[in-house]
This record gives structure tokens, C-alpha cells and sequence, in this order.
């Protein structure tokens, strides 16, 4: 109601535009109302609405073919967090009850031709209907069609069934690819030491919620204490943890990113695994979204490898048995890739340990419009405490190993997060819609002081705050791990200008 309230002004474009809805969904069902699977259609059609109206209502979400993609691809412990009794409230009276109401309707027997005259009458009526609400109210669709074109966004059930037909399209219909291998020249370049990078991808972290990056909170105490550089302007490829995760370790960038291409085609880590470098990916997420599918994986979601749960797993479990994975590995680079639960929302209270719980008072809920935004940002900032404690963990077990290597922490948020800020919650909005929240991420990177020896470090704290993206990514892992390939491209890597 923002763009068009209640009032006078617009109630004839309103009523217009429900008539002018109501005709296109006539229309639609029109068109697969057999009497044989119309019913079970739009009962099905029913319970998918209810759905979507509630988390559009409550977390102001768009359902498209990405939002499906997170839903299809999120494991039960996510979407348990999402449940509610208002949830179930919603769906039984407004989905369920209609659905079973309409699948016990009586459809009389009809002719061919009885059909075929009803469904005439039908159209016409649909397109006069149609046609005056249009025409009598024409500059306002002018408006709503020029202007206003994210609304359509919000149309249900229209649109979530368009998104549903284009990711169905999208993953099963697409032209077969050929995978596609990249990098088969690379080699490493011979050093003296060897390299240990740990890259953490965080979740749903936002810069602004950092107090090193000025937020009058202390939410990284102890990370402010380490000498970092700061990426203060990071940019993500994606609103949701399915399109930036992969995109992150892709090749392809954000302007030409595709998921099934990339699916189709080697990352960054199978070209440091091609030098013979170990490679290892630690999951407290749901997954690598792929990523990580020809790499060693790791399942730290369970207490099978996390030893450290409670009512869920906790990041810091993810340390359990590195140095052991160190030590083991006794040739060869190392590249570990650590990937958090972090800030994952709707349930931010779930996120830490209690220990950490400095901020109060607290959104206890998963229905985050219950909760005042006070309540959501202190459980917001809690989890970040709690990362805090995680990286600098993280930080102490790569100085331990500073003689042996050259060691490197970089960590980097796949998204960030709305907190409520003009009634938007969580991520995955289209990114050209998104604000600022869900797209500008917290970043830094932390050298030990046998990496440092090699950098101007000065200069490099100074010049952190220069705009980069997940774009950047791929290219500099590849220079931390000090591999040449015809892929690689220097003025890609953050880190390589500031090499002595």
C-alpha cells in the first residue's frame, strides 16, 4: 500500500486491478479445466498460496525461481525454524480448508459442445471484464506497469506459478552441457614455505552490524584486537546462499553468473586441487550448494563430526581435528574452506551458545514481525559475538602453525540481511531490488606475520576500503595459493598489488 494507499484517489484503480487479477486467473484456470484435473489444480494451486501469502506477509519475501531454489535445496533443521502455529494457522484456513472444500465439489457432466459454448461465454465475459477495468482506469496501469514494476512481485498466486514453470524450465529442460574443466595448466609456483588458507564463508552478515567497521556496538571485541584488513566495501554476488555460495568460487561473475553453468563447470577449488594442494571443505551450513562436490567434504551439522552441539551444532565444532588435518598433511599446500551457520535467520536466537547472549532483550521467535526490531537486532548481534569468538579461534589455530607456513584467514559473507528496516526481513530479494542490507557484506583478512613479511601492509590497510565483490574471489585464492594458470587474472586478485 505504499505506492497506491486506500483512498479515494486510487479505490477505482484498486477495485479495477482485483477484477482485472481475477479475470487473469480465471483465464489461466480456464485453460486446464478439464473436469477430470481441474479440481486437484486448484487445490493444489490453493495450498502453495497460502503458503507464499504467509511469508510474503510476515518476512515482505518475493517467491521467484532463486527463492524456490532455496526452498527446494534447504534441509529439514532450516525449515523447521520457519515453523510456526501462525504458519500452520494460515495455511489450514486459508489453503487446506478451501482446497478440501473444492475438491469435493459436484462438477455436472457436459457435452462437447455444451463445454465448448460455456467455455466461450466464459472468455468473453473474462476479456470484457478485463478490457474496462484496463481502459477506465488506463493512466494508472500506465503508472503501475512503467513505475512499478517490482509489484508484480508480490502478485499471488501469479507469480510464484511463473517462477515455478521458470525454474522448472531452468533445471530440467535446459539445454544438456558438457561439463566444462578450467585451469588444466595450472601449476604452483615454487616457494620455500608452504601455504595454509583457511577461507570462512560466513552467513548473512552484513558490514554495518561490525564494530570495527565503526557500528557503536562491540559485536568483535576480539577480532579488533588482530590485525586485519578491513574490506569495508564488499560487495555480494547474490541476496541468497544458492547463488552466491557457488558464484563465490566460480569463474563467472556476477553480470554473466549462471547456476547451471556453473554446476557445469570446475571451480577454484578443482583448480588448486589439480596443483596437488589438499583441499577441504567443513560444512555447518546446509551445504556447498555444489561446490564442493569433487573436493574432501565434511558434514559438521550433526554431532557424528561436531563435537561441540547443544540445540544445534555450533561453528567453533568445525576447529575440531583441523590441526590434526594439518599435521597429517605433511606435503603440499593446504586450502580449507569452513562454511558457517552464522546469522542464519529467521531464528537468530538459535545461533549461539547462551553464554553469548550480551544483547538483550531478545526476538525469541521465528515470526520476526512479532518481535520489536530492538529485540531482532540484539539476537542478530549475539550470533555476530558469537562469530567473532569463532574467528578469533580460528586466527589462534593459524598462528600456531605460522613457523611451518605461510598462513591466511579470509573471511567473507555469501549475503547480507534485513532486519526488519522498512518491513523487510531476511534475504533473497532480486538483487536489483535489494537493498543495501542483503547486498553490501562484511569482508576482512588476516595475515600471520610470515605472510606479512611479503606484503606492504600500510599501503594495503589504507587502500582496503576500494569497492570489490565476490567477483574478486576466485582470483584471489588463486594468488594466496600462488598458482599460475592462463585463467587467473592479477588485477582480479585484492591481494596481489600489495605484494612486496
Amino acid at each position: 500500500m505504499e505506492f497506491y494507499p486506500l483512498s479515494l484517489d486510487n479505490i477505482g484503480f484498486l477495485s479495477s486491478l482485483t477484477l482485472t487479477l481475477f479475470a487473469v486467473f480465471v483465464l489461466f484456470f480456464s485453460l486446464v479445466s478439464s473436469r477430470y484435473i481441474i479440481k486437484p489444480i486448484v487445490a493444489f494451486v490453493l495450498v502453495c498460496a497460502s503458503f507464499a501469502n504467509y511469508f510474503m506477509n510476515n518476512y515482505n519475501i518475493v517467491i521467484d525461481d532463486t527463492m524456490l531454489q532455496n526452498i527446494l535445496e534447504t534441509n529439514i533443521g532450516e525449515s523447521l525454524d520457519l515453523l510456526s502455529l501462525k504458519l500452520v494457522i494460515n495455511v489450514l484456513f486459508m489453503g487446506l480448508l478451501p482446497a478440501f472444500f473444492v475438491l469435493n465439489l459436484n462438477l455436472e457432466k457436459t457435452t462437447f459442445a455444451q463445454a465448448l459454448f460455456s467455455r466461450l461465454k466464459m472468455l468473453t465475459l473474462i476479456l470484457v471484464v478485463a478490457s474496462i477495468g484496463i481502459f477506465t482506469c488506463s493512466k494508472f496501469y500506465t503508472s503501475f506497469l512503467r513505475e512499478h514494476k517490482p509489484l508484480r512481485y508480490y502478485t499471488n498466486p501469479s507469480y510464484f506459478i511463473y517462477s515455478s514453470i521458470k525454474y522448472t524450465t531452468k533445471q530440467f529442460f535446459s539445454t544438456q552441457r558438457a561439463f566444462k574443466t578450467i585451469g588444466n595448466d595450472a601449476k604452483k609456483i615454487p616457494s620455500e614455505t608452504r601455504k595454509l588458507v583457511v577461507v570462512v564463508v560466513g552467513e548473512a552478515v552484513r558490514w554495518d552490524k561490525l564494530s570495527f567497521n565503526g557500528y557503536q556496538r562491540q559485536t568483535t571485541p576480539l577480532l579488533e584486537k588482530e590485525s586485519l584488513i578491513n574490506f569495508s566495501n564488499m560487495y555480494s554476488c547474490g541476496t541468497s546462499t544458492a547463488i552466491s555460495v557457488p558464484c563465490m568460487f566460480s569463474i563467472l561473475e556476477k553480470n554473466n553468473y549462471s547456476d547451471i553453468e556453473a554446476k557445469n563447470t570446475e571451480n577454484v577449488l578443482d583448480i588448486v586441487k589439480k596443483t596437488g594442494a589438499n583441499v577441504l571443505w567443513r560444512d555447518n551450513n546446509s551445504d556447498s550448494k555444489g561446490v564442493a562436490e569433487r573436493v574432501e567434504y565434511e558434514d559438521f551439522k550433526t554431532s557424528k563430526n561436531n563435537p561441540i552441539c547443544d540445540e544445534e551444532c555450533r561453528d567453533e565444532g568445525m576447529l575440531e581435528g583441523l590441526q590434526n588435518y594439518i599435521d597429517k598433511h605433511k606435503q603440499g599446500d593446504i586450502l580449507i574452506v569452513l562454511h558457517q551457520m552464522g546469522n542464519h535467520g529467521p531464528a537468530y536466537y538459535r545461533r549461539y551458545p547462551k553464554e553469548f547472549e550480551r544483547f538483550t532483550p531478545t526476538c525469541k521467535s521465528n515470526e520476526l514481525a512479532q518481535c520489536t526490531n530492538e529485540e531482532i537486532t540484539n539476537a542478530y548481534d549475539n550470533v555476530i559475538l558469537y562469530t567473532d569468538y569463532f574467528l578469533s579461534k580460528t586466527i589462534g589455530l593459524l598462528k600456531q602453525n605460522d613457523g611451518a607456513f605461510e598462513a591466511t584467514l579470509l573471511y567473507v559473507s555469501d549475503h547480507g540481511e534485513s532486519l526488519g528496516e522498512k518491513g523487510l526481513y531476511l534475504h533473497g530479494l532480486p538483487y536489483f531490488v535489494a537493498p543495501e542490507a542483503q547486498k553490501h557484506v562484511g569482508a576482512f583478512a588476516w595475515f600471520s606475520q610470515k605472510t606479512q613479511s611479503r606484503l606492504d601492509m600500510d599501503t594495503f590497510k589504507d587502500k582496503a576500503n576500494q569497492p570489490y565483490s565476490h567477483d574478486n574471489l576466485f582470483h584471489t585464492i588463486l594468488g594466496l595459493m600462488e598458482i599460475e594458470t592462463t585463467v587467473y587474472e592479477p588485477q582480479k586478485d585484492i591481494i596481489r598489488q600489495f605484494r612486496k
